[in-house]
């Protein structure tokens, strides 16, 4: 396929403007518009997951490889005059994470836009990755929600705490203003034509259940766009305000992590945790979000306090419980282990996948499966202290598989001693340590 330059190239001129970004933190960008030719978008494609949901239009990655040059001259064509306007994105519902029987909203854009999208992210990302600070985690290059726990961990464990602000945000990707998010952007971004197709991505639209809706407001998760977006509303809503104004008018030391939407604020004091907990509010407000104020607390969480006796609290930060427990030489320090809701959550997914599964396939198969389910679940929660948590739902999601293969007809499949030696001719993962706190 022609080109109007290699993809080398465009990975080349991306990090030329991350170094210019990273030089000067106040550099504005005028004309980023040119990055978006038949080249890039072709790079696009190519990163692409065939294997995702088909937005409204029905069409696949296969099918738009049928045509693909074709296809992305027009796409250009189209951009360089204005024509281009993103679909409406197709709405479905996914369970909640960690909230049985809620549902969160996920957006699916056709396979056209995401190649936009893509490169849209990919020009922001380049632009705005070298001004976002150290405290904010979600959907960063090279940085994951391990590495936000392990940052945590170490301050409280290094740093003087007496108080953590466990911080839940109303519908955060829903409720982003798009003219204050536009404001933003244009802070940085003076490329007009640029601008108008962010305008145009807000405005696509949402269809849901044959009703097309458009709003003023919110990200749709799944978009490709949504991190960075989300994360750049929240660098001026948050962090940037955290770090100037927050920190200098408390009287104690005082830190926040964040992973997106997802925040815990470390304080030395406990007057500094109660006035910050006000501040946050108002702040929020001011750029039209809430504090979800059921779930909002500060919590007690001083080593000092309990070496001396005093009962401390704990807290839930991505999917794991953060808690004093003793070292092995006596002392309180910080530790995780895994969320006790989120853990209940998934051995219920677990229960429901088996039983849905053990008529679909083979024994064998099933079991290939299974093990790489709870390789997952290994990789992820495998940290410092937590052993014996994973070795736990590793047990407990055994004794489910072998209920429910018991139950695929009337005869029973295996007795404990057979299953055992099922077991020990095809072991399941073993629990250890994939990502060390210290």
């Amino acid at each position: 396929m022609g080109t109007t330059e290699s993809q080398t190239d465009t990975t080349t001129k991306l990090k030329r403007i991350a170094w210019l970004s990273s030089r000067d933190k106040t550099r504005q960008f005028d004309c980023v518009m040119h990055h978006f030719n038949e080249s890039s978008l072709e790079d696009c494609f190519h990163r692409q997951d065939g294997k995702k949901a088909v937005g409204i239009d029905g069409v696949t990655k296969m099918q738009y490889a049928e045509h693909l040059k074709q296809n992305l001259d027009s796409l250009m064509q189209r951009m360089r005059h204005m024509a281009y306007r993103p679909g409406a994105v197709r709405k479905v519902l996914i369970p909640k994470e960690g909230s049985p029987g809620k549902t969160r909203p996920l957006g699916i854009s056709n396979f056209e836009d995401k190649l936009v999208q893509k490169m849209t992210q990919r020009v922001l990302e380049s632009i705005y990755e070298p001004v976002f600070l150290d405290c904010s985690f979600g959907f960063r290059p090279k940085r994951s929600c391990h590495d936000a726990i392990k940052s945590l961990q170490q301050y409280l464990f290094r740093h003087k705490v007496s108080m953590v602000i466990d911080i839940d945000l109303k519908s955060y990707f829903d409720t982003i203003d798009h003219q204050l998010l536009e404001e933003m952007l244009r802070n940085k971004i003076k490329d007009e034509r640029f601008m108008r197709y962010i305008n145009r991505m807000f405005r696509a639209g949402v269809l849901s259940e044959s009703e097309l809706s458009v709003s003023e407001e919110g990200v749709p998760q799944g978009s490709i766009c949504s991190p960075i977006l989300s994360n750049i509303f929240a660098h001026y809503v948050i962090d940037e305000w955290f770090q100037a104004v927050v920190k200098q008018h408390c009287r104690g030391e005082v830190e926040i992590f964040r992973y997106c939407d997802d925040a815990v604020i470390a304080c030395q004091y406990e007057g500094d945790a109660q006035r910050i907990v006000k501040a946050l509010a108002k702040r929020l407000a001011k750029y039209k979000l809430q504090l979800n104020e059921d779930k909002t607390r500060c919590v007690r969480f001083s080593q000092r306090e309990a070496s001396q006796g005093v009962r401390q609290e704990t807290f839930d930060f991505l999917g794991f419980t953060f808690y004093l427990g003793r070292s092995r030489k006596g002392r309180y320090i910080p530790m995780v282990k895994s969320s006790g809701k989120r853990l209940r959550v998934k051995l219920k997914r677990v229960s429901e996948w088996i039983r849905g599964a053990r008529h679909r396939y083979k024994s064998m198969e099933l079991w290939r499966i299974f093990c790489t389910k709870l390789r997952g679940h290994v990789q992820y929660y495998g940290v410092s202290f937590n052993t014996r948590y994973v070795t736990r739902f590793l047990e407990t999601a055994k004794r489910i598989m072998f209920k429910w293969l018991n139950r695929r007809s009337d005869r029973r499949s295996f007795n404990w001693e057979q299953f055992n030696a099922f077991l020990n001719a095809n072991p399941i993962p073993e629990a250890k340590v994939h990502h060390a706190l210290f």
